[in-house]
Order: C-alpha cells, then sequence, then structure tokens
C-alpha cells in the first residue's frame, strides 16, 4: 500500500502532492451532510487536492469526465479551491470553474447541464469564518453519509485512477443565466403587490451577494442591500439567518418602517431567514407552509416534506389544504435523497433549507425560495405579514442540545422504554411522540455527542407538561437537561 500522509495536526501550508502517495483526512473531516473542518487544523489544502483526485475517479467510474467548481468568499477558499481544480485535473476532469459563486449557482451548474457530472462548492457555510469544507453533489443527487465515508479508505490508500492525461480548466461565468433561471418563478405572477413593497436583502457578506445585487435590478419594487459586499472576515454579522442577532439589520429597518419584508441568507445562500412586516421572524417551517398553500391551489393532492423538527402547524395545513404531508429526517443531504422517491414537490426544514421540485430542481435554494415567496403571496392574495397573521401561535423550545457520550445509545434506551409501554411514535429521526399537550422529539445528532430534545405545544402549561415527559425520558439514559 503506498505511504499515507496527512496533514491535519500542521499549519495549512501548501504541500506538495504525489499521486503514488495516500491522504490521512482528520477524523472529523468527512461529516454525514458534507466535508468541513477548521482551516489550518482540521483542514488544509492537500485534503483539498486528495478529495479533487477522489472524486475524479468516483466520476470517470461512473462515466462523467466533467465536473463544475465553485466556492464562497471566506479567506480561505481561494487556495482550497484551487488545490481541489489541481486534484480534479490531476484526475482527468475537465473542470468548469464558476468562481465565487453561491452553492444553489453550484447546483444549477450541474443540474442544467448533461454534460456537467458532478459539482463541488468550497464553502464554510454558516460556519466560524475560520472553518471551511465542501459540499458535492454527482449527477444531481447529493453525495453524502457512506459516500463521504469511503472517501477516507479511497484516499489513504491513494486507490484513485491514474487517467492516461490530466484534464483541463474551462472558467465559466453562468451568474446571468442562473438569475434569468430563478426569475421563472415569477413567471404569470400578477406583480402588481410586489411593485408596492421595500423590501431588504442581507447576504451578510457572503456568497450569496452579487447575485441578489444583480437579481434585484429585474425586480418591481424598491429594494434595499444589506452587506452584499464579499467580505470572508464578515465585519458587520456572521451570515447565519437561523440566529435572531444576525438579523438585527433587517429588523431594525422594520423598526424604522424602511422596509416592509425582509430576507436573510447564510454565507453560501442556500438557507433562507424571512422578517415580515411587524418585525417577526419566520422560520423554516413557516416558509414552507406559505409556500405549501401555493403549491397545492396548483397541484392538488401533492406530496410535501417536512423534517422531523417543523411544527404540527405544517402537517396539518398540508393535509388540510388537500396535501399529503411527509415527515422526513433533518439534514438538507438527506432530504433531498428523500424527496425524488417520495415524489415530493415542495421540502422544508427548521434551518431554511428549501427545495423546490415542481416547476424547480428539487435542490435547496434561498434566493429561489425567496422568489417563490413573493410569488405565493401575489398568487394568494395576501401580503407575507398577512398570511403570517393567519398561522397559529405556538409555544415552542429552540434546540436543547444535551452532551451525551453514546447518543445512539441513549436513544435506543429511551426508544426501546417508549416500545414497552405502548407509546407511538415516529421513528423518521429518533424518536418523535404525540401527546394531548402536543409533540416532543428526541433524536442523536449526526455531527456531535449531543441528544437533541424539541417541544411544541398550542400553550406555555401544555409545553411545561412536554418538558417533564422529555425530562422523564432524559433521565432514563442517565442525562439531565441541567
Amino acid at each position: 500500500m503506498p505511504r499515507a500522509t496527512g496533514c491535519w495536526k500542521r499549519s495549512a501550508r501548501p504541500i506538495v502532492a504525489s499521486a503514488d502517495a495516500g491522504h490521512i483526512f482528520a477524523p472529523s473531516l468527512l461529516r454525514q451532510y458534507d466535508v468541513r473542518g477548521v482551516w489550518g487544523q482540521t483542514l488544509c489544502l492537500r485534503d483539498a487536492w486528495a478529495l479533487g483526485r477522489c472524486f475524479a475517479t468516483i466520476v470517470r467510474r461512473a462515466g462523467g469526465m466533467r465536473v463544475a467548481v465553485g466556492r464562497d468568499g471566506r479567506l480561505s477558499s481561494p487556495a482550497l479551491e484551487a488545490a481541489l481544480v489541481d486534484g480534479l485535473v490531476e484526475g482527468g476532469m475537465t473542470v468548469r470553474r464558476l468562481g465565487l459563486v453561491p452553492t444553489p449557482l453550484l447546483y444549477y451548474a450541474v443540474a442544467a447541464d448533461a454534460d456537467v457530472h458532478g459539482g463541488i462548492e468550497v464553502t464554510g457555510s454558516h460556519n466560524p469564518a475560520d472553518h471551511n469544507g465542501f459540499k458535492l453533489d454527482l449527477a444531481g443527487h447529493p453525495f453524502f453519509g457512506q459516500d463521504l465515508a469511503a472517501l477516507g479508505p479511497m484516499a489513504a490508500a491513494a486507490a484513485w485512477d491514474q487517467p492516461a492525461a490530466p484534464g483541463r480548466i474551462e472558467p465559466v461565468d453562468l451568474l446571468d443565466a442562473y438569475v434569468a433561471r430563478i426569475l421563472q418563478a415569477l413567471d404569470g405572477v400578477d406583480l402588481t403587490a410586489i411593485a408596492d413593497l421595500t423590501i431588504g436583502w442581507d447576504t451578510g457578506n457572503g456568497a450569496a451577494g452579487p447575485v441578489v445585487e444583480a437579481l434585484v435590478r429585474h425586480l418591481p419594487g424598491r429594494h434595499v442591500l444589506f452587506h452584499t459586499g464579499v467580505d470572508g472576515h464578515f465585519p458587520n454579522h456572521h451570515p447565519d439567518p437561523t440566529e435572531i442577532k444576525n438579523l438585527r439589520d433587517l429588523l431594525a429597518a422594520v423598526a424604522a418602517g424602511q422596509i416592509d419584508l425582509g430576507f436573510a441568507f447564510d454565507g453560501d445562500g442556500d438557507r433562507l431567514g424571512v422578517v415580515d412586516g411587524r418585525g417577526r421572524v419566520l422560520w423554516g417551517d413557516q416558509i414552507t407552509t406559505i409556500l405549501a398553500l401555493d403549491l397545492l391551489r396548483r397541484h392538488p393532492g401533492a406530496r410535501i416534506m417536512g423534517d422531523v423538527k417543523c411544527s404540527q402547524t405544517l402537517f396539518d395545513t398540508i393535509a388540510r389544504a388537500g396535501g399529503v404531508p411527509l415527515i422526513a429526517p433533518t439534514g438538507h443531504s438527506l432530504i433531498k435523497a428523500a424527496m425524488k422517491p417520495a415524489g415530493a414537490l415542495l421540502a422544508g426544514e427548521m434551518t431554511g433549507h428549501v427545495f423546490c421540485a415542481d416547476d424547480y430542481y428539487g435542490y435547496d435554494d434561498a434566493i429561489h425560495a425567496a422568489l417563490r415567496l413573493l410569488a405565493a403571496s401575489a398568487r394568494l392574495g395576501r401580503s407575507i405579514t398577512a398570511l403570517c397573521d393567519a398561522l397559529p401561535t405556538m409555544h415552542v423550545t429552540p434546540d436543547l442540545r444535551l452532551a451525551a457520550p453514546d447518543p445512539p445509545g441513549a436513544l435506543a434506551t429511551i426508544t426501546a422504554a417508549l416500545a414497552a409501554e405502548g407509546v407511538a411514535f415516529d421513528a423518521t429521526d429518533g424518536a418523535r411522540v404525540a401527546t394531548a399537550d402536543g409533540w416532543y422529539l428526541l433524536r442523536a445528532s449526526n455531527t456531535e455527542a449531543m441528544l437533541t430534545a424539541r417541544a411544541e405545544s398550542a400553550s406555555a402549561e401544555g409545553l411545561t407538561r412536554l418538558l417533564g415527559e422529555v425530562d422523564r425520558r432524559l433521565a432514563m439514559a442517565g442525562i439531565s437537561r441541567g
């Protein structure tokens, strides 16, 4: 076996790659959904190069020869992208080099062109500025889980193909084509109501900025841009719209009467946050609920997914509107993989990933989802604020993250007790238990030694009772909420 080398304990300096030397990835690098590490600690240039060699081999063996590559605006992304491209080219791939683009544009480059057989985005997504990683797509399908795990042994053994000749690089600019494609979400929509709005767009100095700048030039209404200049230092706020503190500029603008609606995006543009005209934050399940009401008018009986953390309001609304609600496991890759076999036309998860598959490609695209919300508002004849007013007010916890040395073992103890007591629960991802007070969820994290708990009720008293039940179940596994 060729000698394997690693760089995860050393600084992230360029490392001369040898095609016959294997490479050891840091143990924490290959995650469930993507590749993720800390620059200079668990992630370095040789990781990127080795990933390119491995993925080139996988694409070649699947009959492909062309891979699209994009990167976000993090400080480490240009160097990692260059090393990744080197590995792909040495593996014989023709690389369509997209430059600085959000992840949905990378997905578009694969989905819209049959000659592109895979894609990799260099991105740290919503994570801290010194983190980075890679999101992979193979022939329009998410590349995750066991696919990612298999890269470790392949790299360690240098078990990648040696092509007769290296590949080449094709620089490609798809920004205008991508903007034109997502604007189709507004085709046939009466935009009169939108023309009366002032909309705020906050990209948090992430990779979605240039796309949003180009997009709003084609939209009616007035538009206020926040932090669209790409800056890997993230000088204004961190680009994660699931944290209310990162929405402060949009919230302040609503409070001051400067905007009627706000959209926010994470660092690579696949998570959407929304602030309505009353200064309320719409979470992923509420966004999906509004989109579901619109979609079911156009596609009666459609199947629609929400992840296991979503409010019961979403699933009940889908059913009342004549749709088929489906519960999906948490995780953008898991949802994308589940949608096609289930025949789902729409899916959403709490973290703001939204997936439209009726007249789009079924991947998570926050910029497209923002346009779909505008279209839904116009077709339903109500503002986003009015649509939010119509949703019931629920009492819900955030994710309660609880340290557990053996999360799967702890969850197995809890589910065994539930089954022994004859308690019905949904086991799609952990245990989601419905009671007269609402529901609670216990699940094992896919990325950390944690159990996650969550509960929802129509009343504060009901939520208190649910949390008492959560505490009782956790105690069975020797875990306390503290």
